[in-house]
Order: C-alpha cells, then structure tokens, then sequence
C-alpha cells in the first residue's frame, strides 16, 4: 500500500488521466449494460411437454408421466421432478441444481427422454419447451376486432400467422404464446346419421380424406434430350375441392365429402379462451430468452406492432400495455437512481458543512463517480445487468465510498495546516505522503471488515442468494475501488488543490481570509481577534479553524465526555441495560421472506369447480372481469381462462387468469386488494387468489405453487389427499392473517366411460383397438392431412357434428366395420358409464401430492406459519405413510436467515482476529467490537417502529451495520494509541478527551455520509424498487443513529477503564523498554509516517 501511494505521488499526471480514462470507459459501459428488474434468477429447470389427446388424468399419469419421472431422476445434478397429469396433458418439470449449465442440461434430459419413448403408447411424443426465464412474460398484448368485422376466428389467424411470426424474428424472444379466437382449420363435421344412410363409416371417411390430398414425385422423364422434373400433383387448394373428394363408392355411385359432412372453416376445439376488458380478445404472452434485456425487447415488439398494424384492417387494434414489464422496471430503476442521487446531494451537504470548503469537498466527493464506474465495469466482465439490487448496493454504499477519502482529506488538511504553522515548513508533497501513510493501515482494515461481513451473501443458496449476491458484489466493489480512490486519487488531487489554500498573502492566508469573514457571521467578535496561528489545534481538539458546526459539537462533545470519564461505569452499565432490554424485544418481531413488491400490476386468480365447461368458465371470467374494471385504480384487464396450445401449464378450462393493470392512488395497495376481493366475494361457486406477477413467479419457482405458503400432503390414495387436504385447509382459515386459502383443484369430474367388452368385439373379429380409434375420430377428431396456403398450414379435421359429438344417442349408434363387411353399432360392443374421475394428478420426486396454498394479509409470514404449523399438528391426523411439507416464502426464509446467521458469526471471529492484527492484543479489538451492540440498539428500534417485521432485507441490513460501525471503533481507538505512542501523550481523561475531539469530525462525517444516503429509500417506501430497500434503510439508519452516539460516550468509557494494559504497552515501547518492531500494525505505520514526518526526511528519498 505505501508503494501504491508513492507511486501515485511520483506519477500525478498519468492518476489523473487514468481516472478520466475510466469515467469515460465505465460510463459508456454503465449506460450500455442491460437492464433489468431483478438479477438473473432462473433456477435452472427443463419442461418436457406432452401432448396425449384423447388420455384420461390416470392413464396419463400411468403411461407417459410416470415413465418420464422415471429416467428423469437418473439424470446427474437433478434435485426435483415434479409432473402435473391432465386431461390428455402430460407436463414434467426436472429442475437441476443453481449454476448448472441450462444447455447440458437439455442435452442430458433429451439423451434420457429416447429411453422413456419406448414405454410411451403409440403416436405419443414429448418434446422440451423452450428455454426461457422466470421474469420471462415480458408482455401480453391483446388483440381485438374494435366493431366486430374481423371474426374471432380471423383475429386468431391473424395473430397466429402474421404477428407471432413477425415477433418470434426479434432477437431474444423465446416464445410467444397466442389463446382465444380459436385456431382455424378445415373441418369435415360428419352427420352419422348420412353415414348410416349411405352406409359408410367415419373410418371410411378419414381413410379417404388421408389419400386425397397428396402430391408425390415421378421421378426425372427425358425426352428430346431434355429433362423433365416429373410432380404427380393431388393437393386441394379450397374448400370446394374439399367439399368434393369421393370418401366412398355405393351403387356405381360416388359419394362425396358434402354428402356426409358439413365442410367449413372452425376453430380447433378450445381448451382455453380469452378477453381483454370484458370483451372477447385474442391475448399473446411474450417471452423472452434468459439474459436479455427487457426493456430493449419491448421496444423492438412495439416498433414491429406499429409497423404491423397498417397492413392489418382497420377495425383490428392491438393493445400492447395491457402488461409491460418494463414499467415496472422504468419505475423501479427509475425510483433507485432517484435516491441514489438524493443520497448522493445529502453525501455533498454533510460533508461541505464540516469542511467547509469546496476544494476538499470536491476531492472527496471524486470517489463516488469513480467508485461507480469500476462497479460498472465489473458488473460489465461478469454479464450482471444493472437492477434493482445492483444499484441498491451501491445506494448502501454510497455513504461509504466517501469514507476512506474523508478520513485521508481530514488528516492531510490537518497536517497541511500543522505545517504551515511551523517556521520552516516542509515541501507540501511530503506532508501529503505522510498524513496519507499515517491513517493508510486504519482505512485498509477498516474496508476489508466492512468487505468481510458481506462475504455471507454469496454463501446463500436459492432465490435469495441469486437476489443478493449482486448487491453485495456491488457493495464490496464499489468499497474497493474507493479504498484505492482513497490511496490515489484523493492524494493526488490534494496535491493540487489544498497547498494553495495555506499560500500566504499579505500576511494572511487565503483560507484564513475567507474563514474569517464566515465565522463572523457565527462567532462574537471578540472571538476573531488574534493572528492566523493563534487558536491552532490545542490539547482538547478544538482549532479556530473548524467550522461553526463542528465547533459546535466539538463544544457540547467536550462537556458529555468530562461527565462520562467521571461516570465510566454508569455510562457502561446504562448501555449493556439499554442492549439487553432492545434484545427482549426480538421475540415479538414478525418474520417474512421479502417484502412485497409494488410492480403496479395484478395476477388473479378465479378457480372455478374442476369439470366446469369452457363457456361457463368464460361467463365467469367475463364477469369478474367487469366487476374488477369497477374498482377505480384499474386501468384494464386482461383474461386467459383455461390453457393455449403452446402453453407449459395444465390448467383445467376452469382456471382463469385475469392480469390487472393500476394506476396510482392515494390508496394503499392493501385498500385496493381488498376492494377487489370484496367485489369477486359476489361470484359464486369459486375461489380467489389475489398476487402480482413476479411475485407469483417467484413463489412458483421455490414451491411450485403460486402462493406464498405451500402446504404440501404426500401419500398414495386420491380420495385420501383430498379429505385430509380439506381437513387441513379447514384448520389453516382458522389462522389469523391467512388470505386465499385454498386447495389444490385435484377433485373429482363427471366421466363417461366407453367399456369395450372383449368377448362381444371378438365373436364381430374386432380388435378393441379399432373401437376407440372410431369413438377418439367421432369425438375428439382426426387430423387426416394439412391444406397448405401459401406459408400457412391448416389441419383437415374429421369428427362427428357439434349435435351429434354431444348426443350419447348419436356415440352409441356410431358404426364399426367388421371384418365380414358388416356395419355394427358402438353399442353392440361397447357399454357407456358415467363414473367420476380426477380431473388431474400431481407428483413430485416419483409421490402423489396435493398442495393446500395461502397468502397472508395484515400479518407478517413468519407469525402466520408457526401458526399453521401448530394447530395442523394438534387437530390433524395423518394415515400411515402420508406426510407434510411446509414449503413457499417462509422456508426459504428460514433457510437463508440460518445460513447467513451461521456465516455471520464466522465473520465476526474474523473480524476480531483482524482486529487484534491491527491492534495488537484482544482487549482492544473487543472495546472496538462494542460499537456492534451498540448499532443492534438502534436497529432493533428502528425495525420495531417501521412495522417490525424480520426479512432477508432487514438482515442484510444488521450484516452491514457490522461493518460500518466496527470503522467508527477502529478510528477511535487507533487514534488513543496513536496519541500515545507518537503525541507523548500519558494514559489520562486529557489524552481520552483530546483523541476523541480530534476524532468526532471523521466519525461523525463517516457516519452521517452513510446515513444520510439512505434516507432517500426510508421515505415512499412502497415506491417499486424500493421495497427491498426500506427494510435495509431503516435499520442501518437506526443503526448508525446509535451506534454514533453512543460510540462518543461508551468508547471513551471503556477505554478509560479497561484500556489500561494497551496504553502500558504502548508507553513502554514509546520509552524504549520493548524491543522495536514489535508493536502493532496500526503503531508501526503510524508510529514510522510520524517520526519521518517529525524528522524531515528529505522529499527525494521517499517519493
């Protein structure tokens, strides 16, 4: 560190071109970066989908959800396969441990899934989603017919094959997900009754469709030698030439497709339906690829919607702001950068009105732009975007980056001024040399323990590790850069600007001049009397030349510590009293995971009975919609009800997801959810979960639920999950502050069962097999080709007519050829049941499960768990071999508040190891540590009085409390042995007195500096993105309140009283009686900068 100092002396001119260089570098960097709401928190995790129309929940299960499950926990890295079997949808999640590398991964799920294809029934195909990230809905965007000319059917084309393709070319967009409209197909609705009147099958009718429409090659003619390229031509190229393919021959007669079907244009049978505002819409989720930026993606999809919409008719509009992530980033970083630049003009207030002068003002003020630039960068070689956690390390920092440099300013404008008062002063560049070598160990200890308390953060695993190892990256970084700033930079400039504030002119000094007339607007006029050297710094701290504010403090500082050296152990006993009463206070503060977001939009969730029909479902979604647009701070809503096609959920048609968008209010964001639930309580028949929607996606990422509390029931019988699971979500609503508790929709639907009796098919020579391929035809349909037009491609689709599919009378008259050329009804062979079945199943690791989700309301998380957990315990019994889980928010705040307060411990052994490097023996590094408690104090209050809830925040928060006021210590007791060792001061109430004045300025400008730059976030606490913020705000600010304040009174006692045995030491080495070089760290690079600077070592031989 000396070299670095010297070097930078030596070379004064390439530091500053260095320092340019760099603000120009990191901020072409910073405004370059990606930006984005959170840092990456995509857990890496492979969705394998299954599409196996036709299969009952259990046969999903059984025969494709199973069999994947199986090959899937073999894979190496896996820690979760969960699986979600629905109605001819099998859905299998396999999640890999945190860094692993998403494209392995792939590769390893899709070298597995060739094992499982094997065991899957015929035609049944998985394939793996698409890679995307866990904020990846980046927008939905709804499109609609404004007077109802374009058809629903036509809005749906026009999105699947106009605007999804156009968007899909941007760069970064994964996926983009269309639902509602209906996808469009040729159709062939066949009458059964013509079947039976020409006495043909529906598999007579599908077998022929499959061969009318087909071109093949003939090869290469030559002919003249010429070559011809030979095209055997079959397609249809309109619904006419559809209407007229020959399906079969009676009678010397062709029978055409018109004969027995209605041929048109229809939508595809809906499992999932959407409306915008309670009208009928088209709705596109778009997703993008991890990594990407956000807020560049949205442009670009918005630029290409306009330029797509004049070439669309014009009664289509498309509605791009019915979801923009974006704002909730633009608001978010937006509100951060806000309070980093009130922090930093708080930072410039503080410190002009100690030093009162702009040049050392400015010098200081240089290591945070450059602090903030070599974050940048770093953040830059890493691929971190700039989000809500980076910047909010470098708000939390902020304070602190000026530190080192004030610590460094204040001791060289001290020296400076020393010098000056002596008769023969010495070269200004060797007592800036010097004063810099003097407080350069205190400053490098002090920023290594403040690194060091941070170092637990990139212990943490999961969510909150991903969430907040940024912010501590950035935080130490930016701690760093400033430690060289300070080593630098900060001498350098001093160099330049501070010596000619000492240059006298006509006597006086130019500072002395401007000084004066400023004092006189604050000091009596007696006071201004005397030359310039009259009133330097005397024995107890006081210099004429401080201004009016500190002399202020220094004034009534002086006074408290005269009361406090006659008092020491009143003042000890009172603080350990204040310490152990604050701690009693612990148990009463609630617990959460985060705090909740204000991303200004809503995600909910209206559940109606599993088994419900789409239209129904529609009906009720239409409806909570309009009651929902009743509440006032809503903007617009946006419908999804059942699942798309491309979709990775498998929710029922009776699932419906309404996103909302608000505007502000001078309502609170707990009013207004509250006013939507009462206004969906008037729905029947359905249930409501109320969230936002990063917020429910971050909850599904650590449950799999999107709910804050997951309770999950383990066991083997349906029927048994289900009546427990309605005995314990009876238990968990008794629980005060339990919001939207509700279970998991595993129930039991109305199933008509089609039982093919063998013995009958086989006296027929029928195959059972042939019997359900002509009930799957009849009613779920056939795809038998595809009509190409153009780029387009549409499914040719036979089935029974709408009349006909929903008549059991029609299913149990259908006919099957026999091998005798016969024509048998379904009836003959086949019985019909109408037994319930479950309308899905889940597993996860290989077992079936059921979750019972809740959220909590006017409660903190913490309380509302223990709650549940101990009533479930007393009122629940369990069979044997059925189990709970708690799972959700809380269980990773469990994990990560043990984690970090495991790590945390450690961190202070170290600390005080550090400690006793720097200061030579453990009672000194203990009486530094003291000022810990003394910080808990005030954080403690201050969490008490915010709404005293516990979360990841507020201990990030304690974390680096630890650090900033362990610096506050490490000046102050440095400086009494420094006093000692290099001033000839004695162990005395004087020496305490004086170093604790000559101490106050740095103390309380470090202090202040960090404090100050945080209050930006503790007011508008629910601003987006500041939420995560406020919790740390608070009880740093309330923190460093006490801690500084305490610190000027119990560290001048208890050095008074226990100090003794290191002022001994420190006087005996002074007086000769130790052996030299063995004091401590501190002692040496003071103690050796002091006898040079005494000694007047020339110039050249040190720099």
């Amino acid at each position: 560190m000396n070299a670095i100092i010297k070097w930078a002396l030596q070379n004064r001119l390439i530091v500053v071109a260095i320092a340019s260089l760099l603000l120009v570098w990191g901020g072409y960097i910073a405004f370059n970066l990606p930006v984005d709401v959170f840092p990456d928190l995509n857990k890496p995790t492979i969705t394998i989908l299954t599409e196996a129309e036709g299969l009952a929940p259990e046969e999903v299960e059984t025969q494709v959800s199973y069999p994947i499950e199986t090959v899937m926990n073999g894979v190496p890295g896996v820690t979760r396969v969960r699986s979600q079997s629905g109605i001819g949808l099998s859905i299998v999640y396999v999640e890999f441990d945190w860094g692993t590398d998403i494209y392995r991964n792939r590769q390893l799920v899709a070298e597995k899934l060739t094992e499982a294809r094997e065991q899957l029934p015929d035609g049944v195909s998985p394939f793996l989603a698409p890679i995307s990230s866990i904020m990846g809905e980046i927008m939905l965007i709804s499109i609609t017919s404004a007077d109802g000319k374009t058809s629903p059917l036509d809005v749906r084309t026009l999105a699947d094959w106009t605007v999804r393709p156009r968007l899909l070319t941007i760069g970064g967009i994964s996926q983009v997900i269309p639902i509602g409209g209906g996808v469009k197909q040729y159709q062939a609705l066949v009458s059964p009754q013509k079947l039976a009147q020409f006495g043909i099958t529906i598999e007579d009718v599908s077998t022929a469709l499959e061969k009318s429409n087909a071109n093949s090659t003939g090869g290469f003619v030559d002919a003249q030698s010429q070559e011809y390229l030979v095209r055997n031509l079959g397609r249809f190229y309109s619904i006419e030439e559809l209407m007229n393919t020959v399906v079969a021959y009676r009678n010397n007669t062709p029978i055409r497709l018109a004969d027995v079907a209605t041929v048109e244009f229809g939508p595809k049978i809906k499992r999932g339906d959407a409306g915008s505002n309670g009208q009928p819409a088209v709705i596109m989720s778009v997703q993008k690829q991890p990594g990407a930026s956000t807020i560049e993606l949205t442009e670009k999809v918005e630029t290409a919607i306009r330029e797509l919409q004049v070439t669309l008719p014009p009664d289509i509009v498309i509605n791009t702001n019915l979801f923009r992530q974006s704002n909730f980033i633009e608001s978010s970083i937006g509100n951060v950068v806000e309070a980093l630049r009130d922090g930093a003009i708080l930072v410039t207030i503080v410190l002009f009105l100690f030093l009162l002068n702009f040049r050392t003002t400015a010098i200081t003020l240089t290591a945070i732009p450059l602090s903030f630039v070599v974050t940048f960068l770093v953040l830059w070689a890493f691929g971190i975007s700039i989000n809500t956690m980076t910047l909010g390390g470098l708000a939390v920092a902020i304070g602190e980056l000026v530190d080192d440099a004030i610590v460094d300013i204040e001791n060289i404008f001290r020296r400076l001024r020393e010098n000056y008062s002596l008769p023969n002063p010495r070269p200004s560049l060797e007592v800036i040399y010097y004063a810099s070598l003097e407080i350069r160990s205190s400053i490098v200890f002090a920023t290594i323990i403040v690194a060091l308390v941070f170092l637990p953060l990139f212990m943490l695993t999961g969510v909150e590790g991903r969430l907040l190892a940024p912010l501590g990256l950035a935080y130490i970084t930016s701690l760093v850069a400033s430690l060289f700033v300070s080593l630098t930079v900060t001498p350098v400039l001093a160099s330049y600007l501070i010596p000619q504030l000492f240059k006298r002119v006509n006597g006086r000094g130019l500072m002395a001049g401007w000084l004066s007339k400023l004092k006189a607007r604050f000091s009596p006029k007696d006071r201004l009397d005397g030359s310039l050297d009259e009133g330097l710094e005397n024995q107890t701290g006081h210099s004429e030349k401080d201004s009016f504010v500190v002399r202020w403090l220094k004034k009534w500082d002086e006074r408290l510590l005269h009361w406090t050296l006659r008092h020491p152990y009143k003042v000890i006993v009172g603080a350990a009293l204040l310490f152990v009463m604050t701690m009693a206070t612990l148990p009463f503060v609630g617990t959460s995971f985060l705090p909740e977001f204000n991303e200004g939009t809503l995600t909910i969730n209206v559940l109606a009975q599993p088994g419900t029909s789409l239209v129904e479902s529609n009906r009720i979604g239409t409806i909570s919609e309009k009651l929902i647009l009743e509440v006032p701070e809503v903007v617009s809503t946006g419908r999804r009800t059942g699942r798309a096609e491309l979709d990775e959920h498998a929710e029922g048609v009776h699932y419906t997801e309404i996103d909302v968008d608000l505007k502000e209010s001078d309502r609170s964001r707990d009013e207004i959810l509250a006013d939507i639930r009462k206004q969906l309580s008037v729905v029947p028949g359905v249930s409501v979960n109320v969230g936002q929607p990063i917020s429910h996606r971050l909850d599904h990422l650590q449950s799999g639920v999107r709910a804050q509390i997951a309770v999950k029931l383990f066991g083997d019988d349906l029927s048994v999950l289900r009546s427990k699971a309605e005995e314990i979500r009876n238990v968990m609503a008794t629980v005060e502050g339990a919001a939207d508790v509700q279970i998991e929709k595993q129930v039991l639907i109305p199933q008509i069962r089609f039982n093919v009796e063998r013995a009958k098919a086989a006296q027929y020579g029928l195959q059972p097999g042939e019997i359900t391929d002509t009930l799957e035809t009849a009613l779920n349909g056939r795809t038998v080709s595809q009509a190409i037009e153009g780029a387009r491609r549409y499914d040719v689709v036979v089935r029974f007519d709408d009349a006909s599919r929903n008549s059991l009378d029609a299913l149990r008259n259908a006919t099957v050829d026999t091998p005798q050329g016969a024509q048998i009804p379904v009836s003959a062979v086949a019985t019909i049941e109408n037994l319930p079945g479950p309308n899905q199943i889940l597993r996860e690791n290989t077992q079936r499960r059921i979750v019972i989700s809740a959220n909590t309301a006017d409660r903190d998380l913490g309380s509302v768990v223990g709650d549940m957990q101990n009533r479930v315990a007393a009122q629940v019994t369990l069979p044997q071999g059925y189990f709970l889980e708690f799972g959700g928010q809380f269980q990773a705040s469990q994990e990560a508040t043990r984690t970090l307060s495991l790590l945390t411990v450690f961190s202070l052994i170290a600390i005080f190891f550090l400690l006793i490097k720097a200061l030579g023996d453990w009672r000194s590094a203990l009486q530094v540590m003291i000022n810990i408690p003394l910080a808990l104090i005030g954080a403690v209050a201050a969490l008490l009085l915010s709404g005293g809830v516990f979360s990841i925040a507020t201990l990030v928060g304690f974390i680096s409390l630890v650090g900033i006021t362990s610096r506050n210590g490490i000046m102050m007791i440095s400086h009494y042995l420094h006093l000692m060792r290099e001033e000839g001061e004695n162990f005395t109430e004087e020496m305490i007195i004086r170093g604790s004045l000559e101490r106050l300025v740095p103390v309380m400008m470090t202090a202040l500096t960090a404090g100050l730059s945080l209050v930006p976030f503790v007011l508008a606490a629910d601003a987006p993105g500041k939420e995560i913020l406020h919790p740390l705000a608070v009880v740093v600010i309330g923190g460093i309140l006490t801690a500084t304040l305490l610190d000027q009174v119990v560290t001048p006692a208890v050095f008074y009283k226990f100090g003794k045995p290191a002022a001994d030491r420190i006087i005996a080495e002074r007086e000769g009686r130790r052996p030299s070089g063995t004091g401590t760290e501190l002692d040496r690079e003071s103690g050796h900068s002091a006898r040079d600077c005494r000694s007047g070592t020339p110039i050249d031989r040190i720099i």
